[in-house]
């Protein structure tokens, strides 16, 4: 409930706005799906496949692994894991995040948080939940693909997708499946968190430059140098994720210990190449957040426009 109108100086001041929870709505989560599809099938999981294979293979430079990945399987080996893990994590990466995100920052702003604090509030927890939800056993199904030991040498064949995860669940069980999902967790959580932020600071630093006012609304072009920005700064995170590949893999080595946990991957990986190791695949992964951005931004209102006809909603999804 609102209270009545404020006095100031002799002028009546407009009463506060009460803090209304805004529904969730099919049209926002099918433009989440429908984009994040988009972005995996055309240039993101070649770029997850260059980045994974770096991560797993830290002694290969970015000449070294594609042609490790062309090797392969050619063409078809940049998109290993695309079917159907990424197109699961993706698909669902919309919903979770946009459900999420918005409970959040509503439960935020409801105790106060301005709306930079319950945005970034809203962003980590909505990550956090991808993480545990749906992404943890999507990455580590598309690691497993990627880093597996090709049997095919030996004259055999090799296992399929679903015979790869059911023996990962006999062997394993749901652990096994879940495998690094605590670093994904913490990749996610620090993602969002540090993407929105540095987009936030980047619009700041072109509103500066383009003399622009708070409020105004950046132009497409700006929109994604800010993003971009955003998302490729936000890669100081990927000793994180090389930790994540580490976790997940399937690779063959006889010094890495049995059981891995965040911590004693970390050590590992630092004794066998250090701070260099830990930051392997960052490249890809710098060029995944600017096509991620660009997909987002750049497609956003033409796929907005399409869902508001096909749906007769109005769309109020934020880039």
């Amino acid at each position: 409930m609102s209270g009545p109108p404020a006095t100031i100086g002799g002028v009546t001041a407009p009463p506060a706005q009460p803090l209304e929870k805004k529904p969730i709505k099919f049209s926002n989560l099918l433009l989440g799906a429908g984009l994040n599809m988009f972005e995996v099938t055309t240039l993101g999981q070649p770029l997850e496949v260059t980045k994974t294979t770096m991560a797993a293979n830290r002694g290969d430079g970015f000449a070294g692994a594609i042609g490790r990945i062309w090797g392969r399987g050619g063409v078809l080996g940049f998109y290993q894991g695309l079917i159907p893990w990424a197109w699961i994590e993706a698909s669902t990466k919309g919903a979770v995040l946009i459900f999420v995100a918005s409970e959040a920052e509503y439960y935020a702003k409801s105790f106060g948080a301005n709306n930079f604090g319950a945005g970034i509030s809203g962003g980590m927890i909505g990550g956090l939940a991808q993480a545990y939800a749906t992404m943890g056993f999507c990455t580590c199904m598309k690691t497993v693909e990627i880093t597996k030991h090709k049997v095919a040498a030996a004259g055999k064949k090799p296992p399929g997708t679903l015979e790869t995860f059911m023996g990962i669940y006999r062997a394993e069980g749901i652990r096994g499946i879940n495998k690094g999902v605590n670093a994904v967790a913490v990749r996610q959580v620090t993602n969002w968190g540090s993407r929105f932020g540095l987009s936030r600071i980047a619009e700041d630093g072109i509103r500066k430059v383009g003399g622009k006012e708070d409020g105004v609304k950046l132009s497409t072009p700006e929109k994604i140098i800010a993003s971009a920005l955003g998302g490729g700064l936000s890669a100081w995170n990927q000793p994180i994720e090389v930790v994540r590949v580490e976790m997940q893999s399937k690779k063959d080595d006889p010094n890495r210990p049995k059981k891995l946990g965040v911590g004693s991957a970390f050590k590992y990986i630092y004794q066998q190449n250090g701070i260099k190791g830990l930051y392997r695949g960052v490249t890809p992964r710098i060029a995944l957040g600017v096509w991620q951005t660009v997909c987002m931004v750049a497609l956003g209102d033409i796929a907005k426009e399409a869902v508001e006809k096909l749906t007769g909603e109005t769309v109020t999804a934020k880039h």
